[in-house]
């Protein structure tokens, strides 16, 4: 059943190929992802984020002193709120809190530090919403994974409090796409392929800026000090070795890292829990991760 469901998946995809114009693939990342809606018991709310949109979502047994803050994948190019809506209120039922999903600014429109700047600034909004630290879980996938990892590094070099734990679904750590799965998985992944991904470092990282940096590239960054983490990412993608690699970068430095590999799945692939059950148990499995972290396991 789990490989009829993704074959039915890449077929949606593989009906769809990705356009040339940024405006396009902006289009279209959120046509797939909000082909199927959120369900009739979620409540969304749109708010401004000091500058950014945000929307807050929630269901009737949301915890409300509780938020999970996302930041949506897209190669820092495209994504958004709605093509990442029905992921992020599902992950937020899971959890048992409400959610946060933050709008940040886009490349090439907004190249670094746009997307960074705009993660930290929705972590300041809800710390001025009264919400203590310790129940702010934040995560992302892709991009959003990487822009996760970025904010907790600031945080701890800033020596501000850390969120409890952070959840990172196909997490894109190294620009300089050194990861040996972007040939090894090339014939077998559906959306993200190298040339595609030099494509999006051009258009997000100024000339002449390192891509080590650890900003941009978390893979070689100073890890420790950072709050448990759970990595999902699947087998079929060429940035398995990102999440593989980061994880392993990560235990060395002491963190306490989930690595969850799941068999024939694809990039950021709970995007579709309506239609894959193996979508809904990787929620299911973040929703435990979060709670136990959050003292509500």
């Amino acid at each position: 059943m789990a490989r009829t469901e993704i074959d039915a998946i890449r077929e949606l995809l593989g009906s769809r190929p990705r356009p040339a114009s940024w405006a396009e693939r902006r289009q279209r990342l959120d046509e797939v992802g909000s082909i199927w809606p959120i369900a009739d018991d979620v409540r969304v709310e749109a708010v401004d984020l000091g500058g950014i949109p945000g929307e807050w979502s929630s269901v009737p047994a949301s915890d409300a002193s509780r938020a999970l803050l996302f930041f949506h994948g897209g190669g820092y190019c495209s994504g958004s709120i709605l093509s990442h809506r029905r992921l992020v209120t599902e992950a937020g039922r899971a959890a048992g809190c409400r959610t946060l999903a933050a709008g940040y600014r886009l490349a090439p429109e907004n190249p670094f530090p746009a997307a960074f700047e705009d993660a930290l600034t929705a972590w300041r909004f809800l710390r001025g919403q009264g919400i203590a630290a310790r129940d702010i879980v934040v995560g992302g996938d892709s991009a959003g994974g990487g822009l996760t990892v970025a904010l907790m590094n600031h945080l701890r070099d800033a020596r501000m409090e850390l969120p409890p734990c952070a959840w990172l679904v196909s997490p894109w750590t190294d620009l300089t796409l050194s990861g040996s799965t972007l040939e090894t998985k090339e014939a077998v992944d559906p959306l993200i392929h190298e040339g595609y991904l030099r494509e999006l470092v051009s258009a997000y990282l100024p000339e002449g800026m390192d891509r080590k940096d650890p900003r941009v590239s978390p893979l070689h960054a100073t890890l420790g000090g950072l709050p448990p983490m759970l990595i999902q990412v699947g087998s079929d993608e060429t940035l398995l070795a990102d999440a593989t690699r980061f994880a392993s970068a990560a235990g060395a430095a002491d963190v306490a890292v989930t690595l969850e590999v799941w068999p024939h799945m694809i990039h950021a692939w709970p995007l579709w829990n309506a239609r894959l059950g193996a979508g809904r148990e990787a929620l299911g499995h973040a929703g435990e991760f979060i709670r136990r972290n959050t003292g509500r396991g």
